[in-house]
C-alpha cells in the first residue's frame, strides 16, 4: 500500500522554492426557502450530519489541509509578534486617558478642509465648528436624525440600519451635550458627535443581541464596553444598536429578522457584513463614525462596498471587552467613517487593551500620523503578491488599485515591488477552522436551547462548526505560526502588503432571501478572498475607496501593515484620500443634517 502521509516542508525551504497560488474559494449550491431548511435538518441530523460535513470539507479543500499532514511546526494560539520598530513622521502617545488621546489626534488633523472634493460626507469638524459657532446644536441634529431615520424606514425598501433605536434616550443625550454647548464646556471634539454601534458590543440602554432574536435569552448587558464607555466620556452620542449580520456570522448583511440593510450606493445591493448598519449609516451621512468588529472582515469588507474608510487593528490594539464573544483570538473592534481623519479621531478615543485581556505580545504606545496632503511618503515600499491581487472577478477593480498604486508613485516616489506569500489556501482554512471551533465553543452551553430561534442560514453554519475536532484546531494554530513566519519575511523587504479589499463590488440582493435568508458558500468565499490574513495574523488592515465600478459602485484598496502600526496605514490612507478627492461620489440614499437648507435625498 503507498504512504500517503505528508510533510510539510519547514517555513524556510518553502520560501526558497517554487510558491503555487490555489485560489481561496468555497464551493456549495446557493441555498434559500425549502432547500435551505431541508439542508439545515440534514446537517443537525445524527445520520446524515458526518457525510454531508465530510463532504463540505473535502470540496472545499479543507481535509486536505488537515488529514494525514505532519506540520513541523509548533501552535500559536494567540498571534505572536518580533519586537515593533519605530514608526517614521509619527507621534507617540503615552496616555491612558481617552480625552487626551483624542486631544493630540485631533492635533495631527489638518486645520482645514480639502476644497477638491467633487463631494464630500459632513465631517466630525462640521459639526464641531456649527456647534460652537452656534449654526446648530446637538438637539436640533438629533431631531434632524430621528427624521432622516423615519424616512429611511418609509422607503421601498426601508434601509433597515437599525436593530434599536431609543428616540428619547437620543434626545436625552443630545440635550445634555447642547448645555454643555450653551456652558462653553464642551469635553472634547467628539462631543455631540453621532456614533452608531454595532449590535454586538455592549451599549446601554439597549440589550446586545447580535441582531438576533435568542441571544437576549442567554445573556443580559450590564454596562457599557470599554470602548464605547471611552466615547461616552468624550461626550460622543449613541443613536442606537446598528443592525448586522445575524451574530455576525456572514459576509453580506442579510438579516430575516431585522431586515436586510441595503446600500447606500444601490438599495438593491448588499452592504457586506457582518457590520452592515453602522457601515450603511457612515455612507447614508447620518453618522461621521461608527464601531464595527472583525473576525472575519466585518470591517472591511461592508467598509469597501460602501465607499468608506475601515480599520482593523492589531489584536490587542483595542479591547473587545464588552461585548459578543466568539472568534476571540481573532476578535477586534475598529471604527469605520467617512475620512480618515474622523477615522483616526475615533480610533484614539477606543485604542488600548484592558488588563484582563490575555495577550501573548502586549501593545506598544500607540502613535498618530501627521495629515498632511504633501506627506513624506518617498521611502515606503508596497509589497504586491500579483497571482493573489489579480485573482478578482472584475478587472475595474484592480485596474482602480493599480491606478492607485501608480499616483502614490507618481506624487510621492512610493515603489511598489513583487513579494511572494506561501500557503494562502491554508491560511483560509486555518482561519475558517479557528473562527469556527471558537465561536462553537462559545455557544456549547446554550445551544441546544436557542438552536430553534436561530436562522436557518447561521444554524446551517453552526452546523458545520460543531463538527470541527481538536486535530484540526491545533492544527490552525501550528499553520498560524506558519503563515506569520511569511509575512513577518515579507515585512522586511516592504512596510504594507496591497490587495484589493474584495474582489467584486456589491453583490445583488436575491428577493428570495429576504424572509428567510440564504446560505451561500460561493458569494461568501469570494467577498472574504482576501480577508483572511488580518484576522489569523491579528495584523492591522485599512480599507479606502479608491474608485468605482462601471455602474458606480465602490471599489476598495486594503493595505496590511506589520503588527502595531496602525499609524502608517492612516498615512498612507490619507494621501490616497487626497489623491481621490476630485472623484468622490454621492451616494444615492444620503442625509443631509448639517445644511438646513438641504433637502434630505
Amino acid at each position: 500500500m503507498a504512504d500517503k502521509r505528508k510533510k510539510m516542508l519547514p517555513v524556510e525551504e518553502v520560501l526558497q522554492g517554487s510558491v503555487v497560488y490555489t485560489r481561496s474559494n468555497l464551493e456549495g449550491p446557493r441555498l434559500t426557502g425549502f432547500p435551505l431548511k431541508l439542508s439545515v435538518w440534514l446537517m443537525e441530523s445524527r445520520l446524515f450530519g458526518g457525510i454531508l460535513y465530510k463532504h463540505l470539507l473535502k470540496t472545499n479543500g479543507v481535509s486536505k489541509v488537515f488529514d494525514g499532514i505532519d506540520i513541523p511546526d509548533g501552535p500559536m494560539f494567540l498571534p505572536e509578534y518580533p519586537a515593533p520598530a519605530e514608526e517614521p513622521y509619527t507621534q507617540t502617545c503615552e496616555s491612558d486617558d481617552p480625552l487626551l488621546r483624542v486631544e493630540q489626534a485631533w492635533k495631527c488633523v489638518p486645520d482645514h478642509t480639502n476644497t477638491d472634493y467633487a463631494f464630500r460626507f459632513w465631517s466630525i469638524r462640521d459639526y464641531a465648528e456649527a456647534y460652537r459657532s452656534k449654526k446648530l446644536t446637538p438637539t436640533q441634529v438629533a431631531e434632524r436624525f430621528i427624521k432622516a431615520v423615519d424616512d429611511s424606514q418609509r422607503r421601498n425598501p426601508p434601509m433597515a440600519y437599525f436593530v434599536s433605536m431609543d428616540k428619547q434616550d437620543l434626545l436625552k443625550q443630545a440635550a445634555a451635550s447642547t448645555e454643555r454647548f450653551a456652558n462653553g464646556n464642551p469635553i472634547s471634539i467628539l462631543d455631540g458627535i453621532f456614533i452608531a454601534i454595532k449590535d454586538d458590543i455592549d451599549c446601554l440602554p439597549y440589550e446586545t443581541n447580535g441582531a438576533s432574536v435568542w441571544v437576549k435569552k442567554i445573556r443580559k448587558t450590564k454596562d457599557d464596553s470599554v470602548c464605547v464607555s471611552r466615547l461616552r466620556k468624550c461626550g460622543a452620542i449613541f443613536p442606537g444598536k446598528a443592525n448586522m449580520h445575524e451574530a455576525g456570522m456572514g459576509t453580506t448583511g442579510n438579516n430575516p429578522f431585522f431586515g436586510t440593510v441595503r446600500n447606500p450606493y444601490d438599495v438593491k445591493r448588499y452592504t457586506g457584513g457582518s457590520s452592515s448598519g453602522s457601515s450603511a449609516l457612515v455612507a447614508s451621512g447620518l453618522c461621521p463614525a461608527a464601531l464595527g468588529t472583525d473576525v472575519g472582515g466585518s470591517i472591511r469588507i461592508p467598509s469597501s462596498l460602501c465607499g468608506i474608510v475601515g480599520l482593523k487593528t492589531t489584536t490587542g490594539r483595542t479591547t473587545c471587552r464588552g461585548g459578543l464573544k466568539g472568534g476571540w483570538s481573532m476578535l477586534c473592534v475598529g471604527p469605520i467613517a467617512a475620512n480618515i481623519e474622523d477615522l483616526m479621531i475615533v480610533y484614539a478615543a477606543v485604542l488600548g487593551s484592558h488588563e484582563s485581556d490575555v495577550l501573548y505580545s502586549k501593545p506598544p504606545p500607540p502613535c498618530f500620523p501627521l495629515l498632511e496632503k504633501n506627506s513624506i511618503l518617498g521611502n515606503l515600499k508596497f509589497g504586491k503578491y500579483s497571482k493573489w491581487y489579480y485573482d478578482v472577478l472584475d478587472q475595474e477593480i484592480t485596474k482602480a488599485c493599480d491606478r492607485t498604486l501608480d499616483a502614490l508613485k507618481s506624487e510621492f516616489g512610493t515603489e511598489t515591488v513583487e513579494i511572494v506569500i506561501p500557503e494562502l489556501e491554508e491560511l483560509r482554512a486555518a482561519h475558517l477552522v479557528t473562527c469556527g471551533s471558537e465561536i462553537m465553543t462559545s455557544l456549547n452551553h446554550d445551544y441546544n436551547y436557542v438552536r430553534k430561534d436561530i436562522s436557518y442560514e447561521v444554524r446551517g453554519t453552526l452546523a458545520i462548526f460543531k463538527h470541527f475536532n481538536a486535530s484540526y484546531y491545533i492544527g490552525s494554530q501550528c499553520l498560524r505560526r506558519r503563515n506569520m513566519y511569511y509575512y513577518m519575511e515579507a515585512f522586511k523587504k516592504v512596510d504594507i502588503i496591497v490587495v484589493p479589499t474584495t474582489p467584486c463590488t456589491a453583490p445583488v440582493i436575491p428577493q428570495d432571501s429576504l424572509s428567510i435568508g440564504e446560505s451561500d458558500f460561493v458569494k461568501a468565499g469570494t467577498l472574504m478572498r482576501f480577508i483572511a490574513t488580518g484576522n489569523l495574523l491579528g495584523l492591522p488592515c485599512l480599507s479606502v475607496p479608491v474608485g468605482y465600478d462601471d455602474q458606480g459602485l465602490p471599489i476598495g484598496l486594503q493595505l496590511i501593515g506589520r503588527p502595531w502600526q496602525e499609524a502608517t496605514l492612516l498615512r498612507v490612507g490619507f494621501a490616497i484620500q487626497e489623491l481621490h478627492a476630485a472623484a468622490r461620489k454621492a451616494p444615492k440614499v444620503i442625509y443631509d443634517l448639517l445644511e438646513p437648507t438641504i433637502e434630505m435625498i
